[in-house]
């Protein structure tokens, strides 16, 4: 079987179309490069919208090319026709994140100012354990495993001094930064990050140690602090700077081959590329800055579900998303996701604005074992190679879909990933004899063990990004993605006590189709310290200081937006109490007064008390505040009217275990590609949509709305 007919066969909704029509410009397209597949979202100026998916290539550009033109196939179209009709071409990666946990970034060298090379290895108190989650974090054995991003022999030291107030102490030693740098040349360094003390207030000496780059490693990708991270605190600075330079090289390069492939099909639509703080920006502007497109893929899915809040009137949303490997989960509140400063992977703190994404290693491919009578679903994954045992690839020990086909949930003659035909009876087997054996159980009792274990591991991640964060997640509306999450949202329900959950017609491929409707949205930062002390009220100076770092940051956010009138701004400022490690990032007027720095003050105290309990605030310790942030947003152009969509068709009847494994409840199967509006349908009933099947329990119910999402009540 070739690649275009093995992506073409993993969705058995899509066939060619011939009723779009004969639109010349305004096509849309999303694309999401993930692990195993990397999905594309396609949509007409008529509002017809398709999902699609080709497998993942190791040099990502060939995935990506074999997507589009599996989707211009499906619309009925040469590949060049249709590129010549984009005009927005939305991209999302983990190429980047991968390359960080693999350790296949690129050798990067630090310059540092003299005294402060040990900068990376200190770390902070947690620097032992950046990384770990969960138990590991109390496996002594684990600390201390990650070393640094770049080795100590690649930290060099140049004479220089400048103090907070951005003067110069001590003049920048040319002699002793070229001396550094030829260190580096001769070690064979393909990057170079260059981070000195407080050049946030003053950059003049990395701009010229920076040119000294360009002299001395000529070929080398050079990273600068002050550009990459304007914040007060040397480590998480030096080391976001590391991580941009470790993966400049690897991105940059991507990128503009993938460029350069789209251009030679005819789309002349730039490729604009998710942030991880859930915009998008044309990705010619993150060569640069390829840190800031770490999160792009998972951002991209939090941004779709925030605009399906927006058509339901709904601001605030829990967005899961379940694949091969991983279960992510982002939060809405008030119709805008939850940010935060700093991501740690691969044994990097990074300080950049991103969404607040929470995941666990927790997916379809995720391997089920028992270890001294203990059954355990995950971290580790079968992925795509060899797979779960039902892909007959050569899998050999039992993963979630092997439980959800023996459960009954998926159909092994219209599987939604790879074309293949599943092997209900070797599924069995390995579930009989890895899990059924050593606890007692058969295959069924097995697969239900296994699938229970799997949702209550996601519903505790629910819990922790809702219920230990202050919010109630019955008052949030559970939008259900990926490959797996539309199977498994009905049992979070229960577990959490929401009344039902909300599917889109795009679930399989939510990412790409966040990426492809996203807004144009950039961010900009600038230091901009004061210290209160215990009892002293913000003053007029105090507010003078703040609108001129405000102004700053404004206009660099707004430099990178193509039309800034049309665009929208929002401020905020990283505030903690005076002797803390970690701050919160506060909602701030444009031109705060002194009477505003008050009110500024009293609401992250409200915000404070809400995430860590009343009466935890602590004013008597007097604040600090750190930095500012501007987020310029344009809003994308608004979506082509939706199309009637398809009726559900009857696909049979079967049997599935929701419960009772001895008793299997007899469960009607539907399907179609993308749904009409008014249908309802009763649980317990399985839906299936491209690349994904859809459970309603017994007791439930399941509409569509205009826009072919499925609403499903899970009933008591």
């Amino acid at each position: 079987m070739t690649l275009e007919t093995t992506s073409r066969a993993q969705f058995t909704g899509n066939e060619r179309s011939t009723d779009l029509p004969d639109d010349t410009t305004g096509w849309a397209i999303g694309t999401d490069v993930g692990g195993t597949f990397t999905d594309l979202w396609l949509r007409a100026p008529s509002g017809k919208s398709f999902v699609c998916k080709s497998p993942t290539t190791a040099d990502v550009v060939t995935g990506v090319i074999n997507a589009v033109h599996l989707a211009a196939e499906i619309a009925g179209l040469s590949t060049e026709d249709m590129c010549r009709r984009v005009s927005r071409f939305g991209h999302g990666t983990t190429v980047g994140l991968n390359a960080l946990l693999t350790g296949r970034s690129a050798r990067v060298g630090l310059v540092t100012t003299q005294g402060f090379g040990d900068v990376l290895e200190i770390g902070r108190l947690r620097r032992g354990t950046a990384g770990l989650n969960g138990l590991d974090l109390g496996n002594y054995f684990l600390r201390g495993r990650t070393a640094p991003l770049v080795p100590r022999n690649l930290v060099v030291e140049v004479t220089e001094r400048v103090n907070p107030q951005g003067e110069i102490v001590t003049p920048l030693d040319l002699g002793s930064a070229r001396r550094a740098l030829e260190t580096l040349r001769d070690e064979g360094v393909e990057a170079v990050a260059v981070c000195l003390l407080w050049a946030t207030e003053n950059a003049s000496h990395e701009a010229a140690v920076a040119e000294l780059v360009k002299e001395i490693l000529p070929d080398a990708f050079v990273s600068v602090s002050h550009d990459i991270a304007p914040s007060v605190g040397e480590y998480a600075r030096a080391s976001t700077t590391a991580a941009n330079a470790a993966l400049g090289p690897v991105a940059g390069h991507y990128l503009v081959k993938l460029e350069t492939e789209l251009r030679t099909l005819g789309m002349e639509a730039p490729i604009m590329m998710t942030t991880n703080a859930g915009g998008v920006v044309p990705a010619a502007t993150l060569t640069a800055s390829p840190v800031k497109g770490l999160l792009s893929g998972p951002a991209s899915c939090v941004v779709a579900g925030q605009s399906l809040g927006k058509t339901l009137n709904q601001p605030n949303i829990l967005t899961l998303d379940v694949g091969g490997t991983s279960f992510d989960v982002g939060v809405v509140v008030s119709g805008a996701p939850l940010l935060r400063d700093e991501v740690t992977f691969g044994g990097a703190d990074m300080r950049v604005p991103s969404v607040d994404i929470a995941s666990i290693g927790a997916g379809g491919g995720s391997i089920a074992a028992v270890t001294d009578g203990i059954l355990t679903v995950g971290p580790r994954s079968a992925g795509a190679t060899p797979g779960p045992v039902c892909y007959g690839k050569g899998g050999t020990e039992p993963t979630t879909t092997d439980a959800d086909l023996v459960l009954g949930v998926l159909d092994p003659d219209s599987f939604g990933s790879g074309g293949i035909r599943l092997d209900v009876d070797a599924a069995s087997r390995a579930l009989e004899e890895k899990i059924g054996k050593p606890l007692g159980l058969n295959a069924q009792e097995s697969a239900r063990a296994v699938r229970e274990l799997f949702d209550s591991a996601m519903a505790d991640l629910l819990r922790s990004v809702t219920i230990e964060r202050g919010h109630d997640p019955r008052e949030f509306t559970l939008v259900a993605g990926g490959g797996s999450g539309p199977s498994h949202a009905w049992a979070m329900c229960r577990e959490l006590g929401l009344d039902g959950f909300v599917v889109p017609a795009t679930a399989t491929a939510q990412s790409a189709f966040g990426a492809g409707t996203s807004d144009l949205r950039t961010t900009a930062s600038r230091t901009s310290y004061i210290r209160l002390s215990p009892g002293l009220e913000p003053d007029e100076t105090h507010a003078l200081t703040l609108c001129a770092a405000l102004e700053d940051a404004r206009d660099r956010a707004l430099a990178a937006i193509p039309d800034p009138q049309s665009s929208t701004l929002q401020y905020t400022a990283a505030v903690r109490y005076r002797g803390q490690a970690h701050h919160l990032d506060v909602g701030l007027d444009a031109a705060p007064d002194a009477a505003t720095l008050s009110k500024f003050l009293a609401r992250f105290e409200s915000e404070y008390e809400l995430l860590f309990g009343k009466g935890a605030g602590f004013r008597e310790a007097g604040f600090e505040i750190l930095s500012v942030r501007a987020t310029a947003a344009l809003a994308s152009a608004a979506p082509g009217a939706s199309t009637a969509g398809e009726a559900f068709e009857f696909r049979g009847v079967r049997g599935v275990i929701f419960d009772d494994p001895a008793a299997p409840d007899t469960t009607t199967v539907y399907g179609c590609s993308w749904p009409a509006a008014d249908q309802s349908v009763a649980g317990p009933c399985l839906i299936q949509l491209p690349g994904c099947v859809v459970v309603v329990p017994p007791g439930g119910t399941a509409t569509t709305d205009a826009h072919g999402a499925i609403h499903v009540k899970v009933g008591n």
